[in-house]
């Protein structure tokens, strides 16, 4: 297992894995303006300016993804990530206690949603300090 968990490590902490974390959060932040209508409903309805928040979270996504590029700002642009990561955890959670299924938008089983918020969450956390530890080298 440990022997696992190292090849892992390694593979997050690679080049290809910085590669492939900026096209991730450069498709998600684009689509935030491509595609608003995904990501509006997704947002609780306690939360004021809702387009104003997808304006920001796709600008924020677009600019980390840029900066995770640049060896001396990538551990902090890693720890923003996961503080935008976090910051989307309400709206996952709303997602849950919407059934897992918005009207006129994404709609999945309900065991989908929880493992957004329990399993997928998480890794990309994890991925995002990965990467952010790379800069270590």
């Amino acid at each position: 297992m440990k022997h696992i968990n190292l090849k892992l490590t390694r593979l997050l902490k690679s080049k290809c894995s910085v590669y492939i974390l900026f096209f991730f959060y450069l498709a998600a932040g684009v689509n935030h303006f491509i595609n608003p209508s995904f990501y509006l409903p997704l947002i609780p309805d306690y939360l004021p300016y809702h387009p104003t928040i997808n304006i920001i979270s796709g600008i924020a996504e677009i600019i980390l993804a840029i900066a995770i590029h640049f060896r001396a700002i990538r551990k902090v642009t890693a720890y923003l990530l996961i503080l935008m990561l976090v910051a989307f955890i309400p709206s996952h959670i709303y997602f849950i206690q919407e059934g897992s299924c918005i009207q006129s938008g994404l709609c999945v089983a309900e065991w989908i949603g929880w493992a957004r918020l329990l399993v997928i969450h998480p890794l990309l956390i994890y991925w995002a300090l990965m990467v952010g530890k790379s800069a270590d080298k």
